[in-house]
């Protein structure tokens, strides 16, 4: 496996992990028709933005494939886009990209962090020491539909052996 900043021009690969993740690991959490608006074919290009402005990791599979993706939000100071493919679940590759972008947030100086997540990634986020602050609906203008998410949040405590393997 290995970690690096992903490039404007993968966004759509990117976008495709989105897609997939979101499909398979939300189904029990959502109307198919709600996950359906939510994850659309064609990529919006404020997805590219996101990948051009904010520090955006991959992880990539033994093949060199992307597998894993996640950036850091530096304006609201919130993970983002945290995904895996679901034939790479369980693999600790979005382990490694949330290392990552809590080293990222620790270099710049940020202390704490949020995140908003699904409720089928609840234990994933509590293995890692996230705290659950509220349960809230979120409106996904994409999706046209109020969604339950988890807000979260954790401190930069920094595992440098994620790192560098």
């Amino acid at each position: 496996m290995t970690l690096r900043k992903a490039h404007p021009q993968e966004a759509e690969i990117l976008w495709n992990i989105r897609k997939q993740a979101i499909r398979h690991g939300c189904k029990t959490s959502y109307d198919a028709d709600v996950i359906a608006r939510w994850t659309p074919d064609d990529m919006p290009e404020h997805y590219r933005q996101m990948v051009i402005e904010y520090p955006f990791y991959v992880v990539e599979d033994e093949k060199g494939d992307i597998a894993a993706t996640g950036y850091l939000d530096l304006d609201t100071h919130c993970l983002e886009a945290i995904f895996t493919l679901p034939a790479a679940s369980g693999k600790g590759m979005a382990t490694r990209i949330i290392e990552a972008l809590k080293q990222e947030a620790h270099s710049r100086g940020l202390t704490r962090l949020t995140l908003d997540a699904t409720p089928n990634a609840r234990s994933f986020y509590q293995k890692l020491g996230f705290v659950t602050l509220s349960e809230k609906y979120h409106h996904s203008r994409m999706a046209g539909a109020d969604y339950a998410v988890l807000k979260w949040r954790s401190t930069c405590n920094v595992r440098n052996a994620w790192l560098s393997r």
